[in-house]
């Protein structure tokens, strides 16, 4: 089994292990990403069995794949509160839960259904796991698109290293409307502070640092699955 074929196998385990937290009656979250779409998938399944839920998708990508999957969805806006939201992650620290998210392009959306959320599981394999946020892993930041050039001066003001995201010379474009930059930078030693400064820029719509928000990660590892609480 290759490295690649490895980490699918894992991130499906965790997925299912997840989904199976979701109850009769449920309001749920759906995330985006990759990991994301197999809980989406696992769902499904069980929805075909006789489960009744209704879903809340994080982009317009979550929500054609729910739709395609027969997952019944809330219209657009009308749930005031969710009972459980299920997404992935793109880093997950040890010990706090806290993570960066946001490398799918639909921080914005997934950090407005996960703040309504009464509980957030998140799924990952291993690899997603660190010690410490930042280093490898770019922190997205989405920003308005007006005067966008300005307030990307202003986190490179910072030290963040940012690059407005894209392909060629066309800007990538939020669900929302708004462009993303990823920011490089050294290992993140105080999230919050971070999240703070970067939330005082003019021009800055949300980050991509999810703190606070998870209450359980299930990890894939390819010995099995762990469930980590705070």
């Amino acid at each position: 089994m290759t490295a690649s074929t490895d980490r699918a196998a894992q991130k499906r385990a965790a997925a299912a292990r997840a989904v199976a937290e979701v109850q009769d009656g449920m309001v749920v979250g759906l995330g985006t990403g990759s990991t994301a779409e197999l809980a989406v998938e696992a769902l499904s399944k069980r929805i075909a069995q006789g489960l009744r839920i209704v879903g809340v998708p994080t982009s317009e990508r979550t929500r054609a794949l729910a739709e395609r999957s027969g997952v019944p969805l809330v219209p657009a806006g009308d749930w005031p509160s969710l009972d459980l939201d299920i997404d992935g992650a793109d880093q997950v620290e040890r010990g706090s839960l806290n993570m960066i998210k946001g490398l799918g392009g639909a921080l914005l959306r997934e950090k407005i259904v996960a703040s309504a959320a009464r509980r957030m599981i998140v799924v990952v394999d291993e690899s997603k796991l660190v010690d410490c946020l930042g280093g490898r892993t770019p922190l997205p930041v989405e920003i308005v698109a007006f005067g966008w050039q300005g307030t990307l001066e202003r986190l490179a003001a910072l030290g963040l290293q940012p690059r407005l995201r894209g392909v060629g010379d066309q800007p990538f474009i939020s669900d929302g409307g708004n462009r993303i930059v990823d920011c490089h930078l050294a290992e993140i030693a105080d999230a919050r502070s971070l999240d703070a400064k970067l939330s005082g820029i003019v021009g800055v719509v949300e980050t991509g640092l999810f703190l606070g928000l998870a209450s359980t990660v299930v990890v894939g590892h390819s010995t099995g699955i762990e469930v980590m609480k705070k």
